[in-house]
């Protein structure tokens, strides 16, 4: 009777853990586009994840903190389409969309962002904004939320302080929503009461693995996806360090070049402008 008692309480106790365990519905349906060098090498599948289309990106650098690059549109105007915006890097095999950005109407301020809102529009979202180097932002008492580029590839930053960021030497930075890290330390950091996470919409998630490769989960518009959906998919198949949602809806951008062509040609994209894009090259000759 006490054995029973026993495994009784045991299963009370695991019945809610196995309840809100996810199985992703996951199956790949083309191998896609492959690029090999001795210095980069990516894939991109072709699949279908809970009844949506998707690409999953699998991508391997030699010298990631130098084959990462940033590009971006005019600071404070001219935002421009990701694939226009990718040709300012013609060496770039790949590239994605990158940071949210403010406009006059969406998103908001973030109430603790100082000045007014007209000084942030047209430029990214988060307190610290990097580009080729240069500090363009540093909003001194505002956590941080977003990626950086530094000497050994990226990393995530989940509400940091600017000065903790800018003492690192980023070279560059992406940034979206405060909620956006995912995976962080290779458990879920995702908010499932969030109404942005739980929205089906088109995504661009990357994701670092404990070899210091990484995967671009792109998550078309046919039906779209929650985040909660693509946390769950990425911890399954990939177990990454750590997962950042970047700006994704009708600004996300697929855009790759095949080995040995010169043109970037759009895998998948809405054509909407953005404000900037990751792009990752071969390393170059020094």
């Amino acid at each position: 009777m006490r054995r029973a008692l026993i495994l009784l309480t045991v299963l009370i106790v695991l019945l809610p853990a196995a309840a809100s365990a996810v199985t992703p519905d996951y199956r790949k349906t083309d191998t896609g586009t492959v690029y090999e060098s001795e210095t980069l090498r990516y894939s991109i599948e072709v699949g279908n994840l809970n009844g949506t289309k998707v690409y999953v990106t699998r991508i391997w650098m030699l010298d990631p903190g130098r084959q990462i690059r940033k590009a971006t549109a005019g600071w404070k105007h001219h935002l421009a389409k990701a694939e226009d915006i990718a040709k300012k890097i013609p060496e770039a095999a790949l590239a994605v969309n990158g940071s949210g950005y403010v406009s006059p109407l969406y998103p908001d301020i973030p109430e603790d962002y100082p000045g007014e809102s007209a000084d942030y529009y047209f430029t990214p979202l988060g307190s610290v904004t990097v580009t080729d180097g240069e500090v363009l932002r540093c909003l001194d008492g505002v956590p941080y939320y977003g990626l950086t580029l530094e000497a050994d590839g990226l990393h995530l930053y989940n509400g940091a302080d600017p000065a903790e960021v800018l003492a690192r030497d980023p070279i560059q930075t992406w940034s979206f929503y405060e909620r956006c890290p995912l995976i962080v330390d290779g458990v879920s950091a995702l908010d499932r009461e969030w109404d942005f996470a739980l929205r089906k919409a088109a995504r661009t998630v990357i994701a670092r693995l404990p070899d210091d490769s990484y995967v671009i989960l792109t998550v078309t518009s046919v039906h779209g996806l929650p985040l909660t959906d693509c946390t769950d998919f990425l911890l399954a198949e990939f177990h990454p360090v750590w997962a950042y949602n970047l700006d994704g809806g009708p600004s996300t951008g697929l855009i790759r070049r095949k080995h040995g062509k010169r043109v970037q040609k759009l895998v998948y994209g809405s054509k909407q402008k953005v404000f900037d894009i990751m792009a990752f090259t071969e390393l170059a000759d020094e």
